[in-house]
């Protein structure tokens, strides 16, 4: 008798292999049967007719470090049919930490991954100082998705060095031998792998780069020598370059990265956008990562599926923030609604439209961002509902001012205040040179390249991208009109058997016998992402942008129903994956 039975769905399986009409049959959180037909009952049947059925999607770079230690349901990404999530990526995380350090980690990660302090430090309960500690807190969250994490390299400098460590000054021999035998107590305490950022803009919110920014080679390769020591782990990594800036780094980023993958025998994972300065780097750097197979270097370039930039509106950062009517008339409401109603008057419009903008505040990281975005109108779009990703040049702001006949400043204020005030717009910042987005289509068809900088968890008030794994499967495999589609069973694949293998997660990723029972039951033909939406619901009231799905029918992990019609079930089967298997 098995537990659980889904039939008549048309199953993908994850392996790439052509879908087919069939059956899966679970049994005690493990796939006990699949094919055309599975005999024997169930104590459970789901009727997938009209439906895919496909592995729970795997997510490689999340940002739930802290968010893991209060909530059970791992939101944005559990709603988007995530059923395994690998965090502390970018050499940010919650662990080493130096007693009486815990509020500078919550800054650090405040600055580098946007997500509100006030939460965290209402959220976390601290109850570790060593990275395995850690771990053994973790092993005590019943979750609605498994997840994972790996030791990053910005806490470990702070616990190692201390103050040195934090200010970003070269580290000893003694301090990198000291932070090579706590990479291999990770690893080998359960760490999927080790990870550190070179992005001059990850900053925390005092200014400093990140611990690690401009770690010489002798140090990051003593990090990569603890995972050879364990024999085990991922090496990740944002590399110079990945923001856009430090671009003449970049190209060298490759030599280093190849060099400790063939030395160590472990793979490297990196983020590559597409840049509009140098539109073709990354397409140099993927030339060069395949090259690497050569050499015996196993480097894998984590990727974004669509243009990655900022969602911006009324409550997030916008150019009219420091507005003196603007912000009179942010204290004098009580709600988005009434403030949009007050926004739309012709006399508070025509103010705002003529006032200077209040100075920035020096002390806020991100205050300064709204002179950016007034700046960048011919590369600001309506993203609409449903949600268009794929714009082209005449729908941006600054076209349809042109069109229109007005200033594009004020087309913009006319995009922010529409409606309820609840309405985004788009920004992209990489992965767009001219709406050319073949290229992202030709980085998701290299076998090389892994789908993956969702950040879910984190850049809670400027992006929403844990959704990608729904818009991999609306748009790249059912709803593209700009170009080619993608192959179905490529789509499945590249967000489940390839993200599953970089990080050795070898008992999930497919269906097959023996596997994990991860799985989802989508309406494929009516799945549909919604608007995006500003809430208050993390601790202390933080802010972070959420957008759902619709379609999922059912979301299994470890044969237990987590979701139905996208509602959550309570079930709680998610566990921390501790190592490769």
């Amino acid at each position: 008798m098995f537990d659980l039975k889904i039939t008549g769905g048309k199953i993908v399986d994850g392996t790439g292999a052509a879908a087919y009409q069939g059956e899966v049959a679970i049994k005690d959180g493990r796939i006990a049967g699949i094919g055309a037909q599975v005999p024997g009952a169930a104590l459970k049947t789901i009727d997938a007719a009209g439906r895919i059925v496909t592995p729970g999607f795997v997510d490689v770079h999340t940002h739930y470090d802290g968010q893991v230690t209060w909530d059970d349901t791992l939101d944005p990404s559990g709603g988007h049919g995530v059923t395994t999530v690998v965090m502390g990526n970018c050499g940010v995380g919650f662990a080493p930490v130096q007693p009486g350090k815990e509020e500078w980690l919550i800054q650090l990660m405040e600055g580098v991954e946007d997500i509100p302090g006030t939460a965290l430090s209402e959220g976390i309960t601290w109850e570790w100082e060593t990275f395995p500690e850690y771990l053994d807190a973790l092993d005590k969250r019943k979750t609605s998705v498994d997840f994972a994490t790996q030791l990053p390299h910005g806490a470990l400098r702070a616990y190692v060095m201390g103050e040195r460590g934090a200010r970003n000054e070269p580290a000893s021999a003694e301090d990198i031998a000291t932070m090579r035998g706590l990479t291999k107590e990770a690893i080998e305490a359960g760490a999927l792998g080790v990870s550190t950022s070179r992005v001059l803009g990850h900053r925390a919110m005092d200014g400093e780069p990140v611990p690690g920014t401009f770690a010489a080679e002798d140090e990051l390769f003593g990090l990569g020598y603890g995972l050879q020591d364990a024999g085990a782990g991922v090496f990740e990594l944002a590399p110079a370059g990945a923001d856009g800036q430090d671009l003449v780094n970049a190209k060298k980023e490759v030599e280093w990265m190849k060099k400790l993958s063939a030395e160590i025998q472990r793979p490297v994972t990196f983020a590559m956008l597409q840049n509009e300065t140098e539109p073709e780097l990354w397409h140099e750097i993927m030339t060069e990562s395949i090259k690497a197979a050569d050499e015996g270097a196993q480097l894998y370039p984590q990727i974004a599926a669509r243009p990655f930039g900022l969602m911006i509106g009324l409550q997030t950062h916008h150019p009219f923030a420091r507005k003196p009517t603007f912000v009179r008339l942010l204290e004098e409401t009580d709600g988005i609604e009434a403030l949009a109603a007050e926004l739309q008057k012709a006399e508070n419009k025509a103010a705002i439209l003529s006032e200077e903008s209040l100075p920035a505040n020096p002390d806020n990281l991100f205050d300064g961002m709204t002179d950016m975005i007034g700046a960048m109108l011919n590369r600001l779009f309506v993203i609409g509902d449903p949600p268009d990703y794929e714009p082209t040049p005449d729908q941006c702001i600054e076209s349809i001012a042109k069109a229109n006949g007005v200033e594009p400043i004020e087309a913009a204020y006319d995009a922010f205040t529409a409606g309820d005030g609840t309405n985004m717009l788009m920004m992209p910042i990489f992965n767009y040179v001219a709406g050319n987005h073949d290229v992202i289509r030709e980085q998701l068809t290299n076998p090389y390249c892994v789908s993956g900088l969702s950040d879910g968890g984190a850049h809670c008030g400027m992006i929403c991208d844990a959704s990608i794994p729904t818009f991999m499967l609306t748009h790249w495999a059912r709803d593209r009109s700009r170009g080619d589609k993608l192959n179905l069973e490529w789509v499945v694949k590249k967000q489940t058997k390839d993200t599953a293998d970089l990080f050795g997660l070898g008992d999930r990723g497919t269906l097959e016998v023996g596997k994990r029972a991860d799985l989802n039951v989508i309406d494929f033909e009516n799945l549909k992402l919604r608007s995006i939406k500003m809430v208050h619901d993390l601790p202390a009231g933080g802010r972070r942008l959420l957008q759902q799905a619709e379609g999922y029918d059912y979301t299994i992990v470890s044969g237990e129903v987590t979701r139905r019609n996208g509602e959550d079930t309570g079930a709680r089967p998610g566990r921390l994956v501790r190592g490769a298997r």
